[in-house]
């Protein structure tokens, strides 16, 4: 049920955004429990111009090659499995296609189970 949006600069290829999603998707299956096929993500590629975003932020040294990745889910989860998360998300985008944690910039928007539609005009966690 997560919807993913990952933001990042134009100019990484296919193999690139394929690992993005494939990591993304492998920590919320491993720590958020989502089912196999619950695969809904958005890539965002934009211009230097359209992507401003602190390099130092919090003492945190960012590149250009900082990802963002934006994932709205039901407010079910724990905090044990938030923090999870994080982690899985960053080892497994640092393994492969080989971010630095520091690129990794992950924010989670809960949403209460009826505020999904996924088809049909049903409220199917309702």
């Amino acid at each position: 049920m997560p919807l993913v949006r990952i933001s990042l600069r134009r100019g990484k290829g296919t193999t690139h955004l394929q690992a993005l999603r494939d990591g993304v998707y492998a920590a919320l299956r491993d720590t958020f429990e989502v089912p196999e096929s619950d695969r809904f993500i958005l890539v965002h590629q934009h211009d230097d111009d359209a992507f401003d975003c602190s390099s130092d932020y919090l003492g945190i040294t960012r590149s250009q090659d900082l990802v963002i990745i934006q994932i709205t889910c039901s407010n079910t989860r724990t905090s044990d499995q938030k923090q999870a998360l994080y982690q899985q998300l960053t080892r497994n985008l640092s393994a492969s296609p080989g971010l630095r944690p520091e690129d990794v910039f992950i924010n989670l928007l809960e949403t209460d189970p009826h505020n999904w539609s996924f088809g049909n005009g049903g409220m199917q966690y309702a």
